[in-house]
Parts: C-alpha cells; structure tokens; sequence
C-alpha cells in the first residue's frame, strides 16, 4: 500500500502575516483579479495542502492588498 500524502501541515505563515497586516480572507479574495476563494485562503492558513497555482494565485493577492513582494516560501512551509 502506497503511503498517503499528509495534507493537514498545520498552521502556516501566511496566516500570521494576514495577522499582522489585520487582513481576513475577505480583504485577500475582494483584492484578487484571479479566481479565488474564502475557502482557499482559509485551507491556506490551517495548512491544507494546495496546488501551485493556487498558492501563486493567493501570493498575489497577499502582496497586492499588502503592497509587499512575499515569495511562495514565506507564506508556506512545504
């Protein structure tokens, strides 16, 4: 049997910047020109495993709302 993929990788860093900036998933989907939804900035902040089109999608929207440039490796930690 082949062993599964951990997909719950706990509380990641993007949800601690969204913290400091005083941002909710509202801020990041209502900033975004790409489809994204609350679900998905949620999965990202409890650490959910996401796709790499769907973490460049909410790393954009993260760094348009913040005016910052933060790289996929600051907001997740796998």
């Amino acid at each position: 049997m082949v062993d599964p993929i951990e997909r719950n990788l706990g509380p990641q860093p993007i949800a601690e910047i969204m913290a400091q900036h005083k941002l909710k998933a509202h801020d990041l989907v209502a900033a975004s020109t790409e489809q994204i939804t609350h679900k998905m900035v949620a999965r990202a902040c409890k650490g959910r495993r996401l796709t790499p089109n769907v973490q460049t999608k909410i790393q954009n929207a993260l760094n348009a709302t913040t005016g910052r440039q933060y790289s996929r490796s600051d907001l997740f930690n796998y």
